[in-house]
């Protein structure tokens, strides 16, 4: 295992670049989202009950990871900060104002962006009146849940860069790259298999599956540009990333895992979704 890690460790540092390690980043977290979808290639179908603990499972990661890959690092970046005089705001201050503006700006597009919950008609499809199919609309909303992923994963990297010790390694940023890809997985399989039933062949439900998570590599990039760019922004970025996941959690994720009446195994997958990402955090950051 612990060559493993030094492997992957290695590897991201042989890219050099913060961008173009926040691009690789996010290319494994679409990566895993492609392999989730994929199964809809070996199984005809699936319970609901497996799907609701899969979105447990995505809750759990993202809430967890709000924490100790982003909220924690934050407040330790404002402590930092004001040692080198750069901001004289309380400790609090960045990391709530980001919480919350990370918040309204998904609270924003999820008012704007024409996006279908999974489980409903397309008659309950939210935001502005389309003409959009069921799919489309599906996928759209699954894109709204990797947008703070992936910048997630490019804040994480683009912090690398200012080389000091805000709580975030290289090995953090791997992990929360992995964390995200992890739950990714689970997500593709999600999306794919309600599409599979609704009569869309095999390699269709598959490639709209994978197509919800194009997203993150574009937001990995811009997360880790604009951190690079402008150094004090920091901990607003983390923080910001972290609202952004937690109101996808809060709206959507534990929400529509708790819809089909399997509420314990969606507990009990949030549950081990966040033990996982705490892991991955405490062990390789």
């Amino acid at each position: 295992m612990e060559q493993l890690v030094d492997s992957l460790k290695q590897f991201f540092i042989n890219l050099e670049n913060p961008i173009l390690q926040a691009f690789v980043g996010g290319l494994f977290t679409w990566m895993l989202t492609a392999i989730g979808a994929s199964l809809v290639f070996f199984f005809k179908s699936t319970s609901r009950k497996t799907l609701d603990m899969c979105l447990g499972f995505t809750g759990g990661v993202m809430i967890a990871a709000s924490f100790w890959s982003l909220l924690s690092p934050a407040i330790q970046s404002v402590e930092i900060q004001q040692e080198l005089g750069i901001t004289n705001m309380p400790i609090w201050f960045a990391p709530a104002t980001g919480f919350l503006l990370g918040a309204l700006f998904l609270y924003y597009l999820d008012k704007k962006i024409p996006h279908l919950h999974l489980f409903q008609s397309v008659e309950k499809a939210e935001g502005p009146k389309t003409n959009l199919k069921k799919t489309e609309l599906l996928v759209l909303a699954i894109a709204l849940h990797n947008i703070p992923e992936g910048l997630a994963v490019g804040v994480a990297f683009g912090a690398l860069a200012h080389g000091m010790d805000i709580g975030i390694e290289l090995g953090g940023a791997i992990a929360l790259a992995i964390g995200m890809g992890l739950q990714n997985a689970p997500e593709g399989f999600a999306v794919s298999m309600p599409l599979r039933r609704q009569g869309l062949s095999k390699f269709k439900s598959w490639q709209w599956g994978q197509l919800s998570a194009i997203v993150e590599p574009i937001f990995a990039v811009i997360g880790a540009a604009i951190v690079i760019s402008i150094y004090p922004i920091l901990p607003y970025a983390l923080a910001f990333a972290a609202g952004a996941m937690i109101f996808i959690v809060v709206e959507e994720v534990i929400p529509e895992s708790q819809s089909g009446g399997n509420t314990d195994l969606a507990t009990m997958g949030l549950i081990a979704g966040f033990i996982v990402m705490m892991i991955l955090d405490v062990s390789l950051g």
